[in-house]
């Protein structure tokens, strides 16, 4: 088993991917899940819609992408990593100049499906990793990564909610097909194979499944990921409501409220980068679940004690962010780890329990919220997953030790 980072070459595709292609890989498709978020209450008024159905391109998105996760792992594992990345990314433009030119809310939400498949770009940029490092090496080195991509959610909600202020949302799938462009042609020109198939068929590689399955430590990295990304979730499904319906902030403001935990979560990821090979995976995950209900308790705390301000509510979720940061790399690297020799595999049906998770929080916190509600009820539900993620590491810890 590898321990160091083998020879990486920039722009040589006999060599694994450099950093910089694997952080723009994770942030092309952190960028199309968050840029647009500002201006769905225009999207819906330019489609004749209501707010509840143009949120099914977040929603449904996530769902789709869950379901694709799933595929994308074996397939990868069987034909390469750098075809399915190259393949998934020139379906992610075509859907991307299909939304764009869409007149009918069907056709939108039929090609904001097939933006899913940009999806692959982060698990593989995962998998990737794994391929060539060891497992706390791994948590350290996709701490990076997603340190670098960390900024994608922080600037990009306020790129989108400028650019619908100054043009409209079609300005958006703009900016995200030529992002895709520039990304596919660095791709091509830079991501070595880290992987090869060689003769086992997707039919084997499904039937590889219960492998993962009867895991329990499998389940209990998913189940972190899941709750703890859930959280996240949960919060881009409301946030968008909280900012303009409760707050009464611009477009502009709520994209830079929505980008709040991004700064967190650059910070976690820098945390993660430098500690997990030192402090290992679990120890890492708690320390980073423990932030998190830190800061969402104390968020709640203070809206029930009647201080309920946007600062207060956005600035909280720095900690979320933050604690997000450390935990989902080190449990990233975890679950791939628990059997290596299927790392692709893992890392799809991962990120399909986490993102499939995270579709129904974000459908769910959409549908509590009210203006007179306020924000309480959002909290309550961040809280509480955030609660089933620590119990989620928890586990693991205790499964270890009785197999010890």
């Amino acid at each position: 088993m590898m321990t160091a980072i083998p020879i990486v070459r920039f722009l040589d595709r006999t060599t694994p991917p450099h950093l910089l292609t694997l952080v723009l890989l994770t942030g092309v498709a952190a960028l199309n899940m968050s840029i647009f978020l500002p201006a769905l209450a225009d999207m819906a008024s330019y489609f004749g819609t209501d707010y509840a159905i143009i949120q099914i391109s977040l929603s449904g998105y996530l769902a789709t992408t869950a379901v694709l996760q799933i595929f994308i792992g074996p397939i990868s594992d069987r034909f390469g990593r750098r075809r399915v990345v190259l393949a998934s990314l020139g379906i992610f433009i075509a859907a991307s100049i299909g939304a764009l030119f869409s007149q009918s809310v069907e056709a939108f939400l039929f090609f904001r499906m097939m933006q899913a498949t940009v999806a692959s770009a982060m698990v593989l940029s995962r998998a990737i990793v794994r391929d060539i490092v060891d497992q706390d090496k791994a948590a350290s080195m996709i701490g990076y990564v997603t340190m670098g991509m960390a900024l994608v959610p922080l600037v990009g909600p306020m790129i989108g909610g400028a650019l619908a202020e100054v043009f409209d949302w079609r300005a958006t799938f703009v900016f995200l097909i030529l992002v895709g462009i520039g990304v596919f042609v660095l791709c091509y020109l830079d991501q070595g194979e880290t992987v090869v198939g060689n003769g086992t068929s997707f039919a084997e590689q499904l039937r590889t499944y219960p492998d993962l399955f009867v895991s329990p430590r499998f389940w209990g990295y998913a189940l972190c990921a899941a709750f703890g990304s859930g959280a996240f979730f949960a919060l881009l499904g409301g946030a968008s409501f909280v900012a303009i319906n409760i707050f009464g902030l611009s477009l502009f403001w709520s994209g830079f409220a929505l980008g709040a935990p991004a700064i967190g979560y650059a910070i976690g990821n820098f945390f993660s980068g430098r500690y997990s090979s030192r402090f290992g995976v679990n120890k890492m995950a708690i320390i980073g679940t423990v932030i998190v209900i830190f800061g969402l308790g104390t968020s709640t705390l203070l809206t029930l004690a009647g201080a309920d301000h946007a600062v207060l509510f956005f600035g909280f979720c720095t900690l979320l962010g933050l604690g997000n940061g450390i935990t989902l790399p080190n449990v990233s690297a975890g679950l791939i780890s628990v059997r290596p020799h299927l790392a692709g595999t893992a890392s799809g049906l991962g990120g399909a329990i986490m993102i499939g998770g995270g579709a129904g929080l974000s459908q769910m916190a959409g549908g509590i919220l009210t203006e007179d509600t306020g924000t309480l009820p959002l909290q309550l539900l961040m809280l509480i997953v955030s609660v089933l993620a620590l119990v989620s590491v928890l586990f693991v810890i205790w499964r270890e030790k009785r197999i010890g």
